[in-house]
């Protein structure tokens, strides 16, 4: 197991709030780019996101494979009131969520990424796969936010 994976895990907690300082409520819920999600529905499917990972990862070193059923996102972004939701506690959420599963990861001896549990869309997966794309999946969605950003001429500085 690559231990600078669960670093990267944790060097991700406070990005999403980084992304949205300075942005009003308008901001974050405008669609410089037509037929994507807002700013604020990527914060939100973030924390949705992270919320699911870290219990797919708990699940996956507590029991023997288990089953890790999968979501809609799409659904989630078009049927959550996510525009009305606090995008600054989402990240609070967000945040702790990470540093505790982070403590969690850390503590694991390195055969404990080799378990794996049952996804019912994908497969077998292992805890360091879910380790690694969860923390890729962070980045992934800021390049996202970086370039609403720019577009709604609010560049992170």
């Amino acid at each position: 197991m690559d231990r600078q994976l669960i670093e990267q895990y944790l060097a991700g907690a406070d990005t999403p709030a980084a992304a949205i300082r300075g942005l009003t409520t308008a901001e974050l819920n405008a669609f410089p780019i037509p037929g994507t999600w807002s700013i604020q529905q990527i914060i939100m499917h973030l924390m949705d996101s992270d919320l699911i990972a870290s219990d797919r990862m708990k699940r996956v070193i507590a029991e023997d494979r288990p089953t890790l059923i999968g979501y809609n996102e799409t659904a989630f972004a078009k049927t959550l009131p996510y525009a009305e939701l606090d995008p600054a506690l989402a990240c609070e959420i967000f945040a702790k969520n990470r540093r505790l599963t982070y403590e969690i990861l850390r503590r694991l001896d390195d055969s404990a990424f080799e378990r794996t549990g049952l996804h019912n869309e994908t497969g077998e997966i292992s805890l360091e796969y879910l380790v690694k794309t969860y923390s890729g999946h962070l980045d992934g969605h800021m390049v996202h936010v970086l370039t609403k950003r720019e577009l709604l001429g609010k560049p992170l500085a």
